[in-house]
């Protein structure tokens, strides 16, 4: 309320930890995952045309507001091969969106994208699906340059959904997430800066935030509390 927003909470889904799938070792935990994406989606359409922000573990939550980057046969690295429906994803979490038809090279945007922590496969599916690719460096250098880019790029879309996966900050400048990555990534605060200006667009439906692991949070620094305050300020910006 101090933000300005009207806030509706939906509850928490079902909690699943991750387990070793040892008949399953390419996609593991896949019906958990499933599940759980197919409940997040359920709930967030329910919410209609309101704006919709979605906490979560691992990063497949996006698959399901959406219509459907840890280690090969973890689908929260792959859940991005399964919305344009890649060649060997699983069809069980491709298959979320129902009807609906895939995501294409047009409506993606990666922010902050890093090759040095891609696999071969992704780096060779970005190239041939000409995925926009804005680069880690580039928001270093100018976190609000690269977002209004960024927007540019999703001009012809008519809604955005941004993720946002916390291990993208510098574990080193502030710890945060669950992949614990040191000195690679931004700076907290290039993060917010471009967060604030993607998150500002007229267009914003939906905001996804994935990874955050309160017990690696540094002690005392407040650092859960400082990123609730700035998400809350970024989405209580303009009237949509």
């Amino acid at each position: 309320m101090r933000a300005g927003l009207v806030v509706h909470d939906d509850g928490d889904g079902a909690t699943w930890r991750w387990r070793p799938d040892r008949e399953n070792r390419r996609a593991q935990n896949l019906p958990q995952v499933v599940a759980i994406v197919c409940d997040m989606a359920e709930r967030v359409a329910a919410a209609a045309n309101e704006l919709t922000l979605v906490l979560g573990g691992a990063c497949t939550v996006r698959s399901g507001r959406s219509r459907a980057s840890v280690r090969p046969s973890a689908l929260d690295w792959m859940g991005m091969a399964h919305m344009p429906r890649e060649d060997g994803a699983a069809p069980e979490l491709a298959g979320v969106a129902g009807g609906t038809p895939p995501l294409v090279p047009a409506q993606v945007v990666l922010f902050g994208w890093g090759p040095e922590q891609a696999q071969p496969r992704e780096r060779d599916a970005i190239g041939r699906l000409h995925l926009p690719v804005i680069s880690i460096d580039e928001v270093s250098m100018d976190p609000h340059r690269a977002a209004v880019r960024a927007l540019a790029l999703l001009e012809p879309t008519e809604r955005l959904l941004v993720h946002f996966d916390s291990d993208v900050i510098d574990f080193s400048d502030t710890p945060l997430s669950e992949n614990t990555g040191r000195n690679e990534g931004l700076t907290y605060a290039a993060a917010m800066q471009a967060l604030e200006i993607l998150l500002a667009s007229p267009k914003l439906f939906c905001l996804t935030v994935t990874e955050l692991n309160p017990a690696h949070v540094e002690e005392g620094a407040g650092s859960i509390e400082r990123l609730a305050r700035d998400l809350a300020r970024c989405l209580g910006g303009p009237p949509r």
